[in-house]
């Protein structure tokens, strides 16, 4: 008719022969990578899957490698080895003390790092990323070699120091990205609104640095209940977690010590699960 357009949908050209549309390839990039994130998680909790199984073998022998059996047994029997419970319970009190000490210095140390500018903050970094990247070989003959030159006498007490010094950086570090992070607007508009600077940091500031503070402390205390080569150089006549299992492994490391493992990790990520809740609340 008169008037009238007639419009005809142009045909969709397909893509040429042997060419993948990005959208397929996109499909198969997303797999592997979702593949290779299951791999990893695999390979991490493979020894920690290991751990928890053998804690109910019902071994025979001092030797607990090969499965003979399920068992409940152990669980009612970790009494047997009181200096087992002796070297926990070593590793739980260094590691709460050290975390304490820790959280208070590093938690300073951050809000000195990510707020102010002074002379000197270029070599406080310096050092704390020193701390972390050196081998802990290292440090701990260095701590010996200092605590025997001053005459002070390894035990429980220097534990607790070095386990203090090598896991300062850490909270520092964590606690100062998250002050860097922060709106300051939000503590102005508290001054302005009458609030001194103790209450805008109690008020204000330390809510919003406090999940980097508990990450800061959770990281502190993991490092410190299962580090080995520090304490082995710092510990003296001490005995904890890790270095019980060491002097067992020459006669045999028995059930307990998988299920005292098994515990200590249900503990962390029961732990790890009340922070994640709490903070998506939060948000």
């Amino acid at each position: 008719m008169s008037g009238t357009i007639d419009v005809t949908e142009a045909p969709v050209a397909d893509a040429p022969a042997g060419r993948r549309s990005p959208r397929r390839g996109r499909r198969l990039g997303d797999r592997l990578l979702f593949g290779y994130v299951w791999l990893i998680l695999i390979w991490l909790f493979l020894p920690i899957a290991v751990m928890i199984v053998f804690g109910f073998n019902d071994t025979q022998s001092k030797s607990n490698v090969t499965w003979q059996g399920f068992t409940l047994k152990w669980w009612g029997r970790l009494d047997e080895y009181p200096q087992l419970l002796d070297a926990v319970s070593n590793s739980l009190k260094i590691a709460l003390l050290a975390t304490v000490i820790t959280t208070l210095l590093g938690t300073l140390m951050g809000l000195a790092l990510g707020r102010y500018r002074f002379r000197g903050q270029g070599a406080t970094n310096l050092v704390m990323f020193a701390a972390i990247a050196s081998p802990e070989l290292v440090m701990g003959a260095s701590l010996l070699s200092l605590f025997i030159s001053v005459g002070v006498q390894t035990g429980f007490e220097t534990v607790v120091v070095a386990h203090v010094l090598f896991s300062l950086s850490f909270v520092a570090i964590t606690v100062r990205a998250r002050v860097i992070g922060l709106d300051r607007s939000i503590e102005e508009a508290a001054r302005d609104l009458g609030a001194s600077t103790w209450i805008t940091f109690w008020r204000i500031t330390f809510p919003m640095i406090l999940p980097g503070v508990v990450s800061g402390a959770l990281l502190a205390f993991a490092l410190s209940i299962d580090d080995f080569v520090i304490t082995q150089f710092t510990s003296g006549a001490t005995q904890t977690f890790p270095l019980w299992i060491w002097g067992a492994t020459r006669i045999g490391v028995p059930p307990q010590v998988n299920i005292l493992g098994t515990l200590i990790f249900a503990v962390g990520v029961a732990i790890a699960v009340v922070n994640t809740v709490t903070a998506r609340r939060r948000t």
